[in-house]
């Protein structure tokens, strides 16, 4: 197996979960990344092993087909038989017409890899989660998407080679422009890289409640989420939103609060280290997969938790 992972970066820096495949995709065997963007080289120094890069100014906006360019050449040159990404929109539209380009099988939402008899096969969740997949490949080009937090990344330990990627674009890719990247302001770590996540439902009662939620998150040094209730409701962004039809994190810590557990919910957070819930409800079916269940008003239990940690913390 000779495997390609797409990492991708942002200010700089590749992202976590880019990192995590490459690390899953070592242990399986010869593996490679590649970098593709502005600042693509400086990005690849910290990775380790060998790092393709594709760094042109043309390559500068964060648009797929370009990169399906840059990929299918890298593929085509070197005899890539693997291309593994961590799941993300625009990997998730790379992926896609990657496939599309060298008619390769394509699986998503896996959560691991494995070699089982000599061939490898894709474990994915299904059913809401009720059953695990296993998925294979027919195509002798093999191209998966992984689940956000299925794998921790991990140190190289060497050296890292960087070497050039050929950059072959085709016109019809260069066709789209990237007019204007809007970035919404927020502080602290974003939910997908964030250890710790502190998520609200609508048993917060109303919009204006969420400062409760903001106020322990910050105290925790984690990242604010919502389910898909709340969102719909208008309460808070869909950017934040954690469930089947939102993002799927795997922190060390997931307090939810006021969060009745839908089994829509518990497929995006139950890959959580440590699940603490804060309901009113004693029979919340939350409760039946947190490892720490409080039952009480969270109106009066979160303010006093945010209290004690930021004393613990001397904050």
């Amino acid at each position: 197996m000779k495997t390609l992972v797409f990492l991708e970066h942002h200010d700089g820096a590749v992202t976590k979960g880019s990192l995590g495949v490459l690390a899953k995709a070592r242990q399986l065997g010869d593996a490679s990344g590649v970098i593709v963007g502005a600042d693509a080289r400086g990005a690849a120094e910290p990775v380790g092993g060998v790092v393709y890069v594709a760094d042109e100014p043309v390559l500068h906006a964060p648009l797929p087909q370009p990169r399906v360019d840059v990929l299918a050449a890298l593929v085509n040159a070197h005899g890539f038989d693997t291309v593994l990404f961590a799941q993300s929109v625009l990997a998730s539209d790379i992926a896609a017409a990657l496939a599309a380009r060298l008619e390769a099988g394509l699986n998503w939402d896996l959560s691991d890899l494995v070699e089982q008899g000599g061939e490898l096969v894709g474990k994915r969740p299904a059913l809401a989660d009720s059953v695990w997949v296993d998925a294979g490949w027919t195509s002798p080009v093999r191209l998966a998407l992984f689940r956000a937090g299925s794998f921790d990344p991990a140190e190289h330990g060497g050296a890292t080679e960087v070497l050039d990627a050929p950059i072959l674009l085709e016109e019809r890719s260069l066709q789209a422009e990237l007019l204007e990247a809007a970035h919404e302001e927020a502080s602290g770590p974003s939910i997908e890289d964030a250890d710790v996540i502190v998520a609200g439902g609508r048993g917060l009662g109303g919009p204006e409640n969420f400062v409760l939620v903001e106020q322990l998150a910050d105290a925790l040094g984690g990242a604010v989420a919502a389910t898909r209730a709340v969102v719909d409701a208008g309460w808070y962004p869909y950017a934040a939103q954690i469930g089947q039809t939102g993002k799927t994190v795997a922190p060390k810590l997931y307090v939810a609060v006021g969060i009745s557990g839908a089994i829509q919910h518990k497929v995006g957070m139950q890959g959580s280290a440590a699940i603490v819930a804060i309901n009113k409800d004693p029979h919340a079916p939350i409760f039946e997969f947190a490892d720490l269940g409080v039952v009480g008003d969270l109106h009066e239990i979160v303010p006093k938790l945010t209290e004690l940690v930021r004393q613990r913390r001397g904050a």
